[in-house]
């Protein structure tokens, strides 16, 4: 017994649209049918759903996570196109890690800034005091 796609969208936040959309492109293709012809969804595709989401969130385009899917259904003798591709993305996320903690140190400097021009009424005053 499967998940209906009503309940893969409720379980995953995913919509239903996204989730047809995500089996059109060839990115579900371990989801069965059944014996009505309607997609059921087992716990290893609820999986795959969840690693997906988790690409794509991290900036992997849908072309790159195909071509995971496709290295996936031709088995091992693809392991290290899949390891090479996992230590690639870990480094692009690990350049934007850093982008954007450079980013909060640049925030959290202007609320140091605005917090002391609030407390003492001026900012000229804040950005003599906050440097």
């Amino acid at each position: 017994m499967g998940y209906s796609i009503g309940v893969v969208a409720k379980k995953t936040g995913l919509t239903t649209h996204t989730l047809r959309y995500y089996e059109k492109e060839g990115l579900l293709p371990y989801v069965k049918k059944n014996s009505a012809g309607q997609r059921a969804f087992s716990d290893t595709d609820l999986g795959w759903l969840s690693m997906i989401e988790c690409l794509k969130e991290t900036g992997m385009p849908l072309k790159g996570i195909k071509q995971y899917i496709d290295w996936d259904k031709e088995g091992n003798k693809t392991l290290n196109e899949r390891l090479q591709m996992f230590q690639n993305h870990k480094k692009h996320i690990e350049d934007q890690i850093k982008k954007y903690q450079t980013y909060m140190q640049k925030i959290d400097y202007k609320i140091r800034l605005y917090t002391e021009a609030v407390n003492c009424g001026d900012l000229k005053q804040a950005l003599q005091k906050v440097k």
